[in-house]
């Protein structure tokens, strides 16, 4: 299973931790860790996420840069890595 980081930028609203996670599922993506904190500006949070899949992670790149309030989506690397069931 391919294990992806990116980096997301996005205005922080109550709801937009539950967006992202919800694309992430539907694409058929597997969280394995996330981190978020706030950016300098009040309104911005920096999230972190590593998820894993065999999937292309383009894809779901595109798909989280459409949602409202997300500024940007980074690819940061890809690992790949044997998860056993």
């Amino acid at each position: 299973m391919n294990q992806h980081q990116l980096s997301i930028e996005a205005r922080f609203r109550p709801e937009i931790l539950e967006r992202i996670l919800r694309v992430v599922r539907h694409r058929g993506f597997q969280v394995c860790s996330m981190n978020m904190a706030s950016m300098t500006s009040a309104d911005s949070i920096n999230i972190e996420m590593t998820v894993a899949s065999q999937r292309s992670v383009d894809l779901l790149s595109s798909q989280l840069s459409k949602l409202m309030d997300v500024a940007c989506v980074q690819i940061q690397q890809q690992t790949t890595q044997q998860i056993r069931a």
